[in-house]
């Protein structure tokens, strides 16, 4: 299938990310080493969330699934500090970037069935997550990381042609789109 990089750019930005661009497939190396990070559980949700590490299933099975595509877009959004401490702009754009990811998650499925989404962090979705005691509330809204993936995520924008540091007193959250 073809797809045009500038209608589904022009789509993001209209979704409200800050950029967008072609992701090179090629970049999507699957590392152990990115998923070792995951277990040591910096952001509390190793082992608290179903698309994380361990339920999110193994690097390996992250790989097979990635292979079944052949189109990625990267989405990012760009958040504006203070200064470097600047708590509450790193709290909401990150929230900004998951509630515009699952938007834009949703109306590609309408018109690409088999989207594979992975976000950035953890899984947003649910204030607090069923695992391990129910299944999962909204399957087709959840996500993983692409970090759960094992994705060195500044090394697949480098690859990608897409900027990941954005200088001084910024944060940018950075996402993809896989299609098939």
């Amino acid at each position: 299938m073809e797809y045009s990089v500038e209608e589904l750019k022009k789509f993001a930005l209209e979704e409200g990310f800050s950029n967008a661009g072609q992701l090179n497939m090629k970049a999507l190396v699957f590392m152990p080493e990115v998923r070792q990070m995951c277990s040591a559980d910096k952001c509390h949700a190793y082992g608290r969330n179903w698309r994380c590490p361990p339920a999110c299933g193994s690097l390996e099975e992250s790989a097979a699934l990635a292979a079944q595509y052949s189109f990625g877009m990267i989405v990012q959004t760009v958040g504006h500090m203070e200064d470097e401490y600047d708590y509450e702009t790193i709290e909401s754009a990150g929230k900004e970037h998951a509630d515009c990811f699952i938007k834009m998650m949703r109306k590609l499925k309408t018109r690409y069935p088999d989207i594979l989404g992975m976000g950035a962090g953890t899984c947003r979705r649910c204030k607090t997550c069923t695992y391990p005691d129910a299944p999962c509330r909204f399957p087709e809204d959840s996500y993983s990381s692409m970090e759960a993936y094992g994705l060195w995520v500044s090394k697949v924008c480098e690859l990608s042609g897409i900027p990941y540091n954005y200088g001084p007193n910024t944060i940018a959250y950075t996402s993809c789109f896989l299609l098939k």
